[in-house]
């Protein structure tokens, strides 16, 4: 695989769940993390004393963050709306030449920032609520 351009992975929302995803506007760094949880089935029995895990067990989730720069746009009002109600609407992370991660995903926590002489910033958190889909590019 070829080095990617970072602005190329992009976080969307599907504003009106319609199916029709709009990139989230001001993003200038985005990360996905795939996370899960292990199931220890170590026993007196194990070879040699080495952990054993169960296959397939435990807990999986994904979590997603992105900072940028506020501008206002129908995709900011909407991550409020989201925070806000509590939502899960789906989300699609674009991956350059890897995929498209979709799915549920809760916003935890939205932060703003700015200071005298520069733009206005935000961050956001989302935590995955349900089942993800993988679409290989």
């Amino acid at each position: 695989m070829a080095v990617q351009n970072g602005k190329d992975l992009l976080l969307k929302v599907d504003l009106s769940d319609d199916g029709q995803f709009e990139t989230v506007a001001g993003l200038r760094a985005t990360r996905i993390s795939f996370n899960a949880e292990t199931v220890d089935v170590t026993s007196l029995d194990s070879t040699g004393g080495w952990r054993e895990l169960l296959s397939g067990a435990g807990v999986k989730s994904a979590s997603i963050s992105g900072s940028g720069v506020f501008r206002d746009a129908a995709t900011d009002a909407r991550a409020r709306q989201i925070f806000f109600d509590g939502e899960t609407p789906a989300f699609q992370v674009v991956i350059p030449d890897f995929g498209i991660v979709e799915g549920r995903f809760q916003i935890t926590s939205i932060e703003y920032a700015g200071s005298h002489n520069g733009e206005a910033t935000y961050s956001l958190s989302l935590a995955s609520a349900g089942a993800l889909e993988f679409v290989a590019l």
